[in-house]
């Protein structure tokens, strides 16, 4: 089974997302005002079927009300049960009634994981006081709780977080973490790569981390393989085949690439013989997929 472990979707409509609403606002990214309008199930399906994939994870996506988008995409799930659909959810870790909104996660049955997003971009990341969270008692109780319930987490961050994120999560052995986008490397080479490689190896020596080749197209905004190569490399090397996994980031890497190319140059940069387990097999076991 091949599967997406990373994309979103959304409906204008139905959820609020003030990041989709804020018009001529850049991201770290670029400029999202082409994928400002509704994304839903089936235009994601006429994209990734096209690449075979079979089965996909839904991954939460700066919703105001993150329980609110947790419950869409029950439904979609519910209303579309020929796809296997999974979720990653929203949760403030830091809150006072953390507990309760864990609680109410899990009664859902597509919640398998948290994200609560550490570390975009600089700039971003200085307005939002993002980065804060790791040295916050609570996000650490938060994330206790996520361990104790059985969640997996997924971690983004940016390059420079690596040290302390690696010895954050060194307190919760049983705690699964999906590393988003690589760890976000915004260069393929030089000094910012070098930084970005030995963050990278630091993290992966964590027996419960897994990583995403996903989000590329974000930092570099085309699909090439002269980029991806060495990242990718470095991934498969300091996780091993069996701790990494293919995601589309659509549509937000919509903005750059097809579905199509994008993973045709991913799979260029994995031995053919590993396809079946960084496009599938990964994911469907760290994700509980069709458990």
């Amino acid at each position: 089974m091949r599967i997406d472990s990373h994309h979103h979707l959304w409906n204008l409509k139905e959820v609020f997302y003030p990041w989709l609403m804020e018009k001529g606002e850049k991201r770290f990214f670029g400029d999202p005002t082409p994928i400002q309008q509704n994304y839903l199930l089936n235009d994601y399906l006429k994209s990734a079927r096209e690449s075979s994939i079979q089965s996909s994870v839904h991954i939460q996506v700066g919703a105001y009300d993150g329980y609110q988008e947790a419950l869409w995409v029950q439904a979609i799930a519910d209303t579309n049960p020929n796809w296997p659909l999974v979720q990653v959810a929203f949760c403030d870790l830091a809150s006072e009634d953390v507990e309760f909104q864990l609680t109410r996660l899990q009664q859902l049955s597509t919640v398998v994981g948290i994200r609560q997003i550490v570390g975009r971009s600089h700039e971003e990341d200085r307005q939002s006081g993002t980065n804060a969270l790791i040295a916050n008692p609570k996000f650490k109780e938060g994330m206790a709780l996520v361990e104790k319930m059985g969640f997996s987490f997924d971690l983004q961050i940016t390059p420079h977080l690596f040290g302390i994120v690696s010895e954050f999560f060194a307190a919760f052995p049983k705690l699964k973490i999906a590393l988003c986008h690589a760890g976000s490397p915004f260069r393929y080479e030089g000094p910012d790569f070098e930084k970005w490689r030995q963050g990278i190896n630091l993290f992966a020596s964590l027996p419960v981390a897994h990583c995403k080749i996903s989000g590329l197209p974000m930092f570099f905004h085309q699909p090439q393989t002269q980029a991806y190569a060495p990242i990718i490399e470095t991934c498969l090397s300091a996780f091993d085949v069996e701790r990494c996994m293919f995601g589309s980031n659509f549509p937000v890497d919509s903005l750059y690439t097809t579905y199509t190319e994008l993973v045709n140059c991913y799979e260029l940069c994995v031995t053919s013989e590993f396809h079946d387990v960084v496009f599938g097999q990964t994911a469907r076991n760290f994700y509980f997929i069709n458990r």
